[in-house]
Order: structure tokens, then sequence, then C-alpha cells
């Protein structure tokens, strides 16, 4: 069936107002946040637990959504299903755990287990409803109130405004979350070892060569600096002081630059070029790939305390599916 002018033109219309009032949503809710989100919040870092989010219908669908963000940045969390809870799951919230309830309408019959269990054993909780007279909301121990907006659902029926805005406030606590316990990109890599975002959170030492590394002293003599530099296929060498230090890097670059000279009767260290750019071992690889794009370079040394570990090349990091 092809889409005639007007229906086309009626179709962006329509697109354009569920957006319009759903980003209304968002804005209202950031102009309302209030004491009430830093309550949630001091609740949510102090779990030693788990934070469990539970919710029925869409509620449901989002709060699974909300569970996957927490557990993905340094907040351990799952979601559990109201009405699976009501015959078993219930066993699987400690005291340690913080339980965070969503309903639209704050009156959802099958949270009522949840919340009794929660008031029953001193289990934290906290509501994420529209209404403040709600029996979810009165019962919390914080609630945190949508703005009163309509659905963009044109019989104000289907859940679309109300769930946004339960998605980006649920957003709003993990990224404040993640803020709190001081979480670095770094530390993503444990919780996204897979895809696109796995291959950006490698580290440095994840890909680095760390044996048979191209070093010399400084005293050795070019002919056998050469033989080595051959031997690692890295295109340099490192040369290392008496204290096993980075003291400077050959590269094939320098030895074109010697070829006028008397090369194979000189010392690596009169040929070297000395302070080397190097990486420490636990920053991340794109950082590696950046120092080589930057300098228009091909390798890094890798050291800990000027003494080098590992060396590692732009291939490796174009292997690894950085770019």
């Amino acid at each position: 069936m092809t889409t005639t002018p007007n229906n086309a033109t009626q179709a962006i219309d329509t697109a354009r107002r569920v957006l319009d009032l759903e980003a209304k949503g968002l804005q209202q809710l950031s102009a309302e946040l209030n004491g009430s989100f830093v309550e949630a919040l001091n609740i949510l870092t102090g779990v030693t637990g788990r934070v469990i989010i539970s919710g029925m219908g869409k509620s449901g669908h989002i709060a699974k959504k909300i569970a996957a963000t927490l557990a993905s940045t340094g907040t351990p969390a799952y979601c559990v299903h109201p009405g699976e809870a009501s015959h078993g799951d219930l066993g699987m919230i400690t005291r340690s755990d913080a339980v965070l309830a969503m309903s639209n309408s704050g009156n959802t019959s099958e949270l009522s287990d949840l919340i009794t269990y929660t008031r029953r054993f001193g289990i934290p909780l906290i509501a994420m409803t529209s209404r403040a007279n709600s029996a979810l909301a009165e019962a919390a121990d914080v609630a945190l109130i949508l703005p009163s907006l309509p659905e963009a659902c044109p019989h104000g029926l289907a859940p679309t405004t109300s769930t946004t805005m339960s998605l980006a406030l649920g957003d709003a606590l993990a990224i404040a979350l993640m803020e709190q316990k001081n979480f670095q990109p770094q530390d993503f890599k444990v919780f996204h070892p897979g895809g696109a975002l796995g291959n950006q959170l490698l580290k440095v030492s994840d890909i680095m060569h760390n044996n048979e590394l191209p070093l010399c002293a400084g005293n050795t003599s070019m002919t056998e600096t050469i033989l080595i530099m051959t031997q690692r296929s890295f295109g340099c060498i490192g040369v290392t002081n008496q204290d096993g230090q980075l003291a400077g890097i050959i590269t094939d670059g320098d030895l074109r630059r010697h070829m006028d000279t008397d090369l194979l009767s000189m010392t690596a260290e009169s040929v070297m070029t000395p302070a080397p750019k190097t990486i420490r071992p636990s920053a991340l690889a794109a950082e590696a790939l950046g120092q080589m794009n930057e300098r228009s370079i091909t390798s890094l040394f890798v050291t800990e305390d000027e003494v080098p570990v590992g060396i590692i090349h732009i291939h490796d990091c174009l292997r690894a599916g950085i770019a």
C-alpha cells in the first residue's frame, strides 16, 4: 500500500505530536526533581546487596531496562516480576537489598505482596509512580513522583509519556550512582567484554607484546642493534640505561638519518632519540592508538616506572577492532 501525500503529512504530524508530548514530560520531570531524588540515591548508594526493580506490564519492561543499565554501570541489579514474586521469587530478595517498585497508578495489585514483604523485613522501598496518594507511594520509604501529564496515545490509554519519563528517571539514577561510585571507563570492560564497546574498552595490557621486546643497552654496537631490530620486526628498538629504564628509542627513521655517517661504528646511545613517548599498561588501547596517530608513529613502548614492560603496535589496535 502506497502512502499518499496527505497520509504522509498526517503521519509526520502524529509523530511530532508524540515526540513533543514526551519531550515536554522529560522537561517537566527535570524541573520537578527535588530532595526525594537525593534520598533515593542515598538509599541505593548504601545498598550492600542488589537493587531489585519490579513493575507490571509496560512498567515491567522499563524495569528490565533500568536493571540492565544499573548492572552495567557498577550497581548490581536485577528485575523481579511481581507475579512471580508472589509465588516464591520473594526469596530472592534479602535484607541487604533495596527495591525500586514501578507503577504509574501506584495501585497495581500485583505489587501488593512485594510491598508487604519489604515492610515486614525492613527492606528499603523506593516508589516510582505518578500518584503521590497511591498505596505504593504511601508505603514507600521514598516516592519519586512523575509529573501528571497526558499520555501521547490519543485515547490516553497506552503508556507512552509516563513510560518515557520512568525510563529517563531510571537512567538519571543509574548515572548519578555511577558518578557517586567513581565508575570509570576501564571498569566498563568487566561488564561489556563483547562487541564494539568491548573493543573500545580494551586496555594496552590486553593487547601489548611483552615477550622478546626489542631492547638493547646504550653501549650496544649498531651492528648488533640493527640485528635485534630486524629479528623483532617492530621497526624500532628501545635503548635502556644501567637501571633498565627506557632512555631512548631508535626507529627506521633514525637509521636513515644516520646513513651518511659511519653508522655501524656507532653505539645505540649515540643514535637514539632520547626521552621517547611511552604509555602505561592500564591505559585504554584507544588512547595508545590516538597517540600513535597524533605523532605519526607506529609503535609505543609500554612502561612502568620508566621500565619497559611491553610494546604496542598500531596493527595490534587495528586487529583488535579499535578504530
